[in-house]
């Protein structure tokens, strides 16, 4: 069984990121351009010349240490160049005016090294921590039976902050189960509520008898970590051995979005219910929703970076009515275009980290019609799969 791990990608990059880094690149020069004019023009005596050393301060803004170094000189020299030209009255103006570029020099050096050291640091942090979350995370089948499934991973920051965004696939002889889920807040600690959830939905998984169960082994976990503000809203499902049904458990979780034939519709609990970690201020128990799933039907779990995501006029993002959900058509793929498709709609950087579990039964028309099993070997088989986990309620 293959699997596939999380693609971790920003949130969204400006499309004019290169043309603003070459405005940024020449103006420098474009700067002590402009101030050289000004000051042949208006002659000796110019008060304009210290203005050249906006030149190397504006390179340790955007460039590095040689760029601040080549632009110093070239102010350096322009200060130089005027003093020939008599545009300076007396040599001691001269001085006091290439000591003042020279000394933004030196400065904007010091400034330009601080930074890239800066950065370099931080470039190794966002890599530790990316290798973190897809180490919290883990791979994900790429098909169970007749199911086949795809992730998408969508970081709101570039800066090494990770988010609480959270999912997981169990499978096992009775069937697959699932968890999407997002802890409040971001950071380390929100870090440390997802690895709690994860590894409470791993180790239960396998021997529940039901999705409530899972919830409540959840409930306990996080009862020793979170706060009594803290919580964490998640959804719980659950594929059939034969794929003809999900069982959905609702947290406090956004509602799955189900496509069927072409045509999608979130499927919503009966009733509302409490994120984890709030379950003793329930009034009643969860409930848990099952739909079918045919041939050819998808089920998309989120989170609410997904169907939260505002574009400049403040309208949500519009799921349902997105028509990139094509049975023919694998998982990965819909994932991908529907990444981009969210990202054009916001326009900018995500303003929340977002997680995509796509779930598709395939058509009937694809699935490899069954072998026949010679005789005799009905034994073996059923000796051969006594050692695999399998649900308490799997027939």
């Amino acid at each position: 069984m293959r699997g596939h791990g999380p693609r971790i990608t920003a949130g969204a990059e400006p499309a004019c990121r290169s043309n603003v880094q070459r405005t940024l690149d020449v103006l420098p020069f474009l700067i002590m351009g402009a101030v050289a004019i000004a000051a042949a023009r208006i002659g000796p005596d110019t008060e304009l010349l210290p203005l050249l050393s906006l030149g190397p301060a504006f390179a340790a803004v955007s460039g590095g240490l040689r760029k601040t170094v080549v632009v110093g000189v070239v102010a350096l020299a322009l200060c130089a160049v005027l003093a020939a030209y008599q545009i300076i009255s007396t040599w001691d103006k001269y001085a006091l005016d290439s000591a003042t570029v020279a000394g933004v020099t030196v400065a904007a050096v010091i400034a330009s090294t601080v930074r890239q050291r800066r950065e370099c640091e931080l470039a190794e942090v966002r890599a530790i921590a990316e290798v973190a979350q897809q180490v919290l995370l883990g791979p994900v089948p790429r098909q169970v039976d007749s199911i086949r499934l795809a992730v998408r991973y969508m970081s709101a920051t570039s800066h090494a902050q990770i988010g609480g965004d959270l999912y997981a696939v169990v499978t096992a002889l009775g069937g697959c189960r699932l968890i999407v889920g997002d802890v409040q807040g971001k950071g380390l600690i929100s870090v440390k509520t997802a690895a709690a959830v994860l590894g409470a939905f791993r180790e239960v998984a396998h021997d529940a008898a039901d999705l409530p169960m899972i919830a409540e082994r959840i409930e306990a976990s996080l009862a020793r970590r979170l706060t009594a503000e803290q919580f964490v809203t998640a959804l719980l499902a659950e594929i059939s051995s034969d794929g003809s049904k999900v069982q959905l458990l609702s947290c406090g979780h956004p509602p799955p979005l189900l496509i069927t034939g072409g045509t999608g519709r979130f499927v919503e609990p009966a009733d509302c219910s409490l994120p984890l970690g709030l379950a003793h201020l329930a009034a009643f128990p969860r409930d848990v929703t099952t739909v079918p799933f045919d041939p050819g039907d998808q089920l998309l779990l989120y989170t609410d970076g997904v169907s939260e995501a505002r574009n400049r006029a403040g309208e949500f993002y519009p799921l349902a009515q997105r028509g990139v959900f094509r049975a023919d058509q694998d998982p990965d793929a819909i994932l991908h275009v529907l990444q981009q498709d969210v990202l054009r709609h916001v326009g900018h950087a995500l303003d929340d980290d977002a997680a995509m579990l796509l779930i598709q039964r395939e058509p009937a028309s694809i699935r490899p019609a069954s072998a026949a099993i010679p005789a005799g070997w009905g034994e073996l088989a059923r000796a051969s799969l006594d050692g695999l986990p399998r649900f308490p309620h799997a027939r």
